[in-house]
């Protein structure tokens, strides 16, 4: 068989559906995607410099009383910055969210509330979306994918307001417990805390992500695995380039040296990194969708259900009664018994 005759044979052989992925990966470029994190910790833990070292860009300011005179937040804000970001041709829409005045009061009681409805604020938004009749074609999604959670490196361990939050937190997104500025801890005060909060999140059933899954195969349970090992990362943030030895080194200076942020020996920053951006980043957004979306998506859709029934039940109440009673009595317990007739319900939503 001539040659021109076997390269004929094979093209008609190839159907060519393995260009699927490239494919996807021209409409991703094209489309790119949202990233949305939370931060949660209290002021001074260094949560706007560690966010602005991992994506290696200044993206937000320090929320932090810098001066005496500054008013002390009562409550916990929310305040979310988005910037949009392209490396090699990937482009991200990046939303920070910041929570300053998280845990700085004397009583902290209730602080978490605010950042729960912003998370299922986020969810009922999307929901609304999706139930319109004429919805849009791609909807903006505002979802939080990610939380870090800071831990105080002064606290030992877990205290019990982190105990009540890190529950709730689990509940609706993705929780990555953070050491903040590990750097003031020895060696061995680190591993000891770190062992610490294990044990206290195993006592108190927290389940941090990343969670087991049946797709998983051994190399994700190998990797999910030491990352296990390693939560909470003892990290280290800095925006300052220093000189060592004529070496320009991202770090922080001691007067016993300098913590370079990438060396692995001196903190986790570098497997925190990898962690969120190169091996979990599309993971983080699809269990947000599949796991905490979705159960919250089932909650409230059940809820509408029972309120229609309540309407239903109320309007049968009232037409068999019409008969014998008052017209104005009628109205006045249809207008008692009216529910609200809309896609979703709001009060539910506002429920933390």
């Amino acid at each position: 068989m001539s040659p021109c005759a076997v390269f004929l044979c094979e093209s008609q052989e190839y159907v060519g559906f393995d260009t699927i992925t490239q494919q996807m990966e021209r409409k991703f470029l094209k489309r790119g995607f949202n990233l949305n994190v939370i931060l949660v910790g209290e002021s001074g833990m260094g949560k706007s410099t560690l966010i602005n070292s991992i994506f290696a860009s200044h993206l937000v300011d320090s929320m932090g009383r810098r001066t005496a005179q500054e008013v002390i937040r009562k409550t916990t804000e929310i305040t979310p910055v988005t910037q949009t970001l392209e490396e090699k041709g990937v482009r991200v829409r990046l939303t920070i969210v910041d929570t300053p005045g998280y845990g700085d009061q004397c009583n902290n009681e209730g602080c978490w509330v605010p950042v729960i409805k912003y998370i299922k604020d986020q969810h009922a938004a999307y929901l609304e979306s999706e139930l319109k009749p004429q919805r849009a074609r791609v909807i903006n999604d505002t979802r939080v994918h990610a939380c870090l959670y800071f831990l105080n490196p002064g606290s030992r361990g877990l205290r019990p307001l982190d105990v009540e939050v890190l529950k709730r937190l689990t509940e609706v997104t993705n929780v990555i417990p953070v050491i903040a500025k590990s750097d003031s801890m020895t060696l061995e005060e680190r591993t000891t805390f770190k062992r610490h909060v294990k044990e206290e999140m195993a006592f108190h059933r927290i389940i941090a992500y990343p969670y087991p899954s049946e797709d998983d195969n051994d190399e994700d349970r190998l990797l999910n695995s030491s990352i296990k090992e390693l939560i909470p990362f003892a990290v280290v943030g800095s925006e300052e380039v220093i000189d060592v030895d004529g070496t320009p080194v991202r770090g922080r200076r001691h007067g016993w040296g300098v913590i370079n942020i990438f060396d692995e020996s001196h903190s986790d920053f570098v497997h925190l990194r990898n962690f969120l951006l190169r091996t979990h980043l599309s993971d983080l957004v699809e269990v947000t969708a599949q796991r905490h979306y979705e159960q919250f998506r089932t909650s409230q859709l059940r809820q509408i259900k029972e309120i229609r029934a309540q309407q239903a039940a109320a309007a049968a109440a009232a037409s068999s009664t019409g008969g014998s009673m008052p017209g104005h009595q009628l109205q006045q317990q249809a207008s008692s018994q009216q529910m609200p007739t809309g896609p979703l319900p709001q009060q539910p939503m506002a429920q933390v």
